[in-house]
């Protein structure tokens, strides 16, 4: 008698969002890429453009000696074809000088369609707490 193989559960849109952004932060880029459709775009603060999360990556460890992200909430926004899911919250961890730091608000928006990360946008309070950290804005 055989045994029936059990299908893996499907994860929900935002499962996938939630399992992207803790393969993200250890950092593991490949891991995270594995959620998202081939060619999607990550349109980073400032209007950086990445087409795999080795992008964000690398961004990040010229900012941060290290970054984690405290999840707050997801607000879901469901359409037809797609999903909309945000991703509010705040980032902790130490500048690249070694400073600390937390509270640093950010958003995140991923459109999901079909299984798939498709779109990715990310906004954070970083370059703000940057300059009033050198002074250059109060």
């Amino acid at each position: 008698m055989s045994v029936a193989a059990k299908a893996e559960p499907k994860l929900s849109d935002t499962e996938i969002v939630e399992a992207y952004l803790t393969a993200s932060m250890i950092p593991d880029p490949d891991a995270a890429a594995a959620y998202m459709k081939p060619g999607t775009i990550i349109t980073f603060t400032g209007g950086r453009e990445f087409d795999h999360p080795r992008g964000p990556t690398g961004f990040n460890a010229a900012r941060y000696r290290w970054v984690k992200k405290k999840m707050d909430r997801f607000d879901v926004c469901p359409g037809e074809d797609e999903t909309v899911v945000y991703s509010v919250g705040t980032l902790y961890g130490e500048w690249i000088d070694g400073t600390r730091f937390e509270g640093n608000r950010y958003v995140d928006r991923f459109v999901v369609r079909d299984g798939f990360i498709v779109k990715m946008d990310v906004w954070n309070d970083s370059a703000e707490r940057i300059l009033i950290n050198r002074g250059i804005v109060a």
